[in-house]
């Protein structure tokens, strides 16, 4: 089998486009069981007498047929559940996988932040650690003596310098690594899951360093499930499922679509999957409104409840659910929908819900609504957060 392209290279690209994806499948092949000279000798025993071979493990295929294409200058988002093929496209954009099938055009530098720290030798210090990996992203000693302290003071790690990497937590490398590799010049950034370690602060340098990136008109493809950043930096976004593209259009849209996949699971049926074929749909033709007022004011620590009312109407009497879900620092703590009850869809009519939620589950933080209207059969109406 042969490939048109590798993940480096130009192909009369538009200019406009930074990264192109042309029908890319992964398929990782067949491995034998046969891992030791012992196993291998077993298996040619078993072959001569004509018994077939154990422990043999099927291929596994990540991806399947995916397209698109990334404009220069563009924050574009991946998002999926984990296991969906999310980090092996970013894998294969970076040039760390070859695709079974299709091509990846990358026209421009690239810096992939995926597995940070490759590269890190455990038995050396952090101070060492940093001028080694500023190595091998090209950097010669004295520019990198020249950045030595703005990556230290990045990475919070001042009094860790001089200890040995292998005593630093897996938090404390991961922050060393994308401390350094943020200094690399490139006209595209691959970013997987940074924000998941680190503290407040840290993840707060990380959000302050994206504004950066779009300030400079920087090309980056961020994969995430943090939602709340998905809406707030990319520009564009689709959305994984079953290993190929289930979605690509607008971030809230796409945000909206992620949430209503992972509300309930247990109430969805094989009849209510959306049709794959109509992958941009927008169905705000189908709705006059949808709000939320509260009818109270909340105090966590009084121990008090929250209740709001959900009012939409319809244009047309379109069979429709509501998911609400209670969302912290990006993380959807408390998922609901109205699956189990039938919902009134007359048109031309307001209608009513009355939520009451209690506040002895939460801790005292900030905390986003994320109302979502959606079709029986699974396509997003309309989504919001309070």
């Amino acid at each position: 089998m042969s490939i048109k392209c590798t993940a480096w290279g130009y192909n009369n690209m538009d200019n406009d486009i930074a990264i192109k994806v042309q029908g890319v499948s992964k398929t990782f092949k067949d491995q034998a069981g046969a891992t030791t000279i012992k196993n291998s000798f077993i298996e040619l025993g078993r072959k001569i007498a004509g018994k077939p071979e154990q422990h043999k493990k099927k291929g596994f295929t990540a991806l399947k047929d995916i397209n698109f294409e990334v404009k220069r200058g563009e924050f574009f988002g991946i998002v999926g559940r984990n296991g969906c093929g999310k980090s092996t496209l970013l894998k294969i954009m970076a040039g760390v996988y070859t695709p079974t099938k299709g091509a990846v055009v990358v026209n421009g530098k690239l810096t992939p932040f995926i597995e940070l720290g490759v590269g890190f030798n455990p038995e050396l210090s952090g101070r060492d650690n940093v001028f080694l990996n500023g190595a091998l992203l090209g950097f010669n000693r004295k520019q990198m003596e020249a950045m030595y302290k703005d990556i230290v003071d990045f990475a919070e790690l001042h009094e860790f310098m001089d200890m040995k990497l292998k005593n630093y937590s897996s938090g404390m490398q991961v922050r060393l690594a994308f401390s350094v590799a943020i200094r690399a010049e490139s006209d595209i950034l691959l970013i997987d899951e940074v924000l998941a370690v680190g503290d407040a602060a840290f993840q707060q340098k990380c959000f302050d360093y994206f504004e950066r990136l779009k300030a400079d008109n920087k090309t980056v493809v961020f994969v995430t499930h943090d939602m709340d950043s998905v809406k707030k930096y990319c520009d564009k976004a689709l959305l994984i499922d079953d290993h190929k593209i289930k979605l690509i259009g607008q971030p809230m849209t796409i945000a909206d679509q992620y949430l209503l996949d992972n509300f309930n699971p247990a109430f969805k049926h094989e009849d209510e999957v959306p049709n794959n074929e109509d992958k941009d749909i927008q169905l705000s033709n189908e709705i006059k409104s949808f709000k939320i007022t509260y009818v109270n004011k909340i105090d966590i620590s009084a121990k008090e409840k929250l209740r709001f009312k959900i009012i939409y109407e319809l244009n047309v009497g379109v069979p429709v659910d509501i998911g609400v879900a209670i969302v912290n620092e990006g993380v959807s703590i408390m998922e609901q929908n109205t699956k189990v009850i039938d919902l009134n869809y007359e048109p031309n009519k307001k209608h009513i819900i009355e939520y009451e939620l209690p506040m002895h589950y939460f801790n005292p933080g900030e905390y986003v609504i994320s109302m979502t209207l959606f079709r029986k059969k699974g396509y997003i109406i309309m989504g919001f957060n309070h």
